[in-house]
């Protein structure tokens, strides 16, 4: 690899778009898209189901070409140079990748022989990845007789195999229970611990975005509409929700008045005994909004605060939550059958 190469970032997209053709008419899924991931950064791609997220990947994995615009992953052109940007990456798609008919165990070592390493070493990988992802006592059955979870954890070993430069994670944790789900996260951090691997994933686990990436990019309608880290996207686009408790009616409303005129911008409303106030900054703000209301004679009888979360950043950028629907990306037809003819 040339010094431009190991010192350009690992992913590097501009203006991508992907048009698709159904029913004669011309469906955007990816347009303008603008993307850059540094070398050794956890990047959660966030969306609403149909928002472009698997097509992107697709494109940035050479799956499918690109309608327009340019992408170089790991410093290799992605329309030019396929071949030396998947030596480069894992794919974890969507879908099971190993053969039904074989063992899980033969697969492993297959795949690892098939990225270039000698027998001994993809033995050695296919044992360690087994163990780590639990699936040593199912080595030598054949692919067809494990279960969903079973097998999706099997197409991560696979993708793990040949200790990739960058790894791509389309909804990894589907199908998976919570202590493989924790598994396969304690795998990624280690990996990226160890070779410094770059990650790209896609998630319907807005805890698993939020622990795991650096930055939540969030795509919708195909284009980029939010870049930053978990922390500062809360920050921006969504609001603490603080609940006031009262002993009646008279002091909510008084509550609802005083908090209006002293927090402006926040939105307050009321519902019997409790007044809902959403506003920025809202942990720090409490504690002189409880003694502003006790001097006043509104004093409060209980206080909740809940931090916003990375669905209510959805929710405020889209006009949907990430929560409506929890399946797969859903590709256009004439999308499914380029992926399968390419």
């Amino acid at each position: 690899m040339s010094e431009l190469q190991s010192t350009s970032p690992m992913i590097e997209a501009r203006a991508l778009t992907r048009h698709f053709t159904s029913r004669k008419q011309t469906v955007e899924a990816v347009r303008g898209l603008d993307l850059t991931v540094e070398r050794g950064e956890l990047v959660a791609l966030l969306g609403p189901n149909g928002a472009g997220k698997s097509t992107t990947l697709r494109m940035l994995t050479t799956l499918i070409p690109p309608t327009s615009g340019t992408a170089t992953v790991a410093g290799y052109d992605v329309g030019r140079d396929p071949r030396e940007v998947r030596r480069r990456i894992g794919y974890i798609g969507q879908g099971n990748g190993a053969g039904h008919n074989q063992r899980a165990r033969d697969e492993l070592v297959s795949q690892g022989l098939a990225y270039g390493l000698d027998r001994n070493t993809a033995r050695d990988r296919a044992v360690e990845l087994a163990a780590s992802l639990g699936l040593a006592e199912l080595a030598d059955r054949k692919v067809s007789t494990l279960s969903g979870g079973q097998r999706r954890r099997l197409d991560i070993a696979m993708g793990l195999i040949h200790g990739p430069e960058l790894l791509f994670l389309d909804e990894p944790s589907t199908g998976l229970d919570p202590q493989n789900r924790a598994n396969l996260q304690e795998h990624v951090v280690a990996l990226r611990e160890r070779f410094g691997t770059t990650v790209v994933l896609t998630t319907h686990y807005l805890d698993e975005a939020d622990s795991l990436a650096e930055r939540v990019v969030v795509v919708d309608h195909g284009t980029v509409v939010a870049d930053d880290t978990p922390d500062r996207l809360k920050a921006v686009h969504a609001s603490d929700r603080v609940v006031l408790g009262f002993r009646d009616h008279a002091d909510a409303a008084c509550a609802v008045r005083r908090v209006a005129t002293a927090h402006p911008r926040a939105a307050v409303r009321h519902d019997g005994t409790h007044v809902y106030v959403e506003m920025g900054g809202g942990t720090f703000a409490v504690p002189a909004l409880l003694a502003d209301l006790a001097a006043t004679g509104t004093p409060t009888v209980s206080v909740e605060v809940a931090r916003p979360t990375l669905d209510d950043v959805f929710l405020n950028l889209t006009g949907r939550s990430l929560r409506e629907g929890t399946g797969t990306d859903q590709s256009t037809p004439s999308e499914t059958e380029e992926v399968v003819a390419a």
